[in-house]
């Protein structure tokens, strides 16, 4: 799993309590899954991001944007994380920023490098992420997140910050964007964005995991009455236009796509978000379609990694931890047939 906030969509960002710790204790929290993140009627409470600074082009912080100086760490699995991966692609910013993709399952000390040989990263020679999480901060108390934009001269943290994250690469990394790169967050519809952006966070890409992780029936049943209220809103939105602003893909575009191609996958039944499946919901599955066959989208998503993500790590849930066979991935592939 990952963190909370954005603009549009940014809970508080004050650091988690500094309390002396070590990497078995970071494990023990990944262990824990949210035992810290339950509120006092049973609600799931986000985590607010540890590391806030902005890499920016202007000087105005002291991450400066700068080729080759910053590697993005990410899992296939978590949605958080997949849209910083899916902008930085269609920004065309590989070439300036390395990537490393940690392991969906997670061990005792949370997110690891066992997808590279000899499980270290090779480029960061860690083999957990934690142990850049601790170089920051010897005193971090909380569960380690991705995606997590690592300095690599120093081995340290710049920013977890994932909704600000994408907003920067949009914004701040301009003149390294490829030459076709689409504007993601266009000025002149940011208000409008961020608008969207905070509606699907609450209610949406957070609200999954609100249903998921909700330790009261009265939560749950919150969490999901203002998800699916959301979901309609969405279907009625998407049922007379492309896209969620304006006539281009955006930022928030990405943002809901990430959590609509879990849905059916994961969520629908793991998370208890079962009203219906997304495929139950003509604008919005063919919409999730449309994106899914567009170059940057659909050639990001591993199913496989996704399933046994959610069904292994989170054992709270599905203590046996059996992953589904289904659905079939395939029907991604049938044309959106959208008006």
């Amino acid at each position: 799993m990952c963190n909370l906030g954005a603009k549009g969509g940014r809970g508080p960002s004050s650091p988690v309590s500094a309390v002396a710790t070590t990497p078995l204790r970071l494990g023990h929290m990944a262990k824990a899954q949210f035992a810290d993140e339950t509120g006092e009627h049973g609600e799931f409470v986000r985590q607010s991001n540890r590391f806030i600074e902005r890499i920016t082009a202007d000087g105005s912080t002291r991450w400066q944007v700068e080729p080759n100086r910053y590697r993005l760490i990410w899992c296939k699995a978590c949605p958080w994380s997949h849209r910083a991966r899916i902008v930085l692609g269609l920004l065309g910013l590989e070439d300036v920023i390395s990537v490393g993709t940690v392991d969906p399952i997670r061990d005792e000390r949370g997110w690891r490098f066992g997808l590279d040989p000899g499980g270290r990263d090779p480029v960061l020679d860690i083999e957990y992420l934690s142990e850049a999480y601790l170089a920051t901060d010897p005193t971090f108390h909380g569960r380690v997140t991705v995606p997590a934009m690592i300095d690599v001269p120093s081995g340290t943290v710049a920013t977890n910050d994932y909704p600000q994250i994408t907003l920067d690469l949009s914004t701040q990394w301009r003149e390294y964007h490829a030459p076709d790169a689409p504007d993601l967050y266009p000025e002149p519809w940011q208000d409008q964005i961020d608008t969207v952006n905070g509606l699907l966070f609450h209610d949406v890409n957070n609200g999954v995991y609100k249903c998921g992780f909700a330790a009261s029936q009265a939560a749950y049943e919150a969490a999901y009455g203002a998800l699916f209220a959301r979901l309609d809103w969405l279907e009625d939105r998407l049922s007379h236009r492309r896209y969620l602003v304006g006539e281009q893909i955006t930022e928030a575009d990405v943002r809901l796509f990430t959590t609509l191609v879990r849905f059916d996958a994961v969520y629908h039944g793991h998370f208890k978000c079962n009203r219906n499946k997304l495929t139950e919901m003509p604008a919005l599955w063919a919409y999730a379609r449309d994106l899914y066959q567009t170059p940057g989208f659909g050639d990001t998503v591993d199913f496989d990694q996704i399933k046994r993500h959610y069904y292994i790590t989170h054992h709270n849930i599905n203590p046996n931890g059996i992953v589904p066979m289904g659905p079939d991935p395939d029907v991604w592939l049938e044309p959106p047939s959208r008006g």
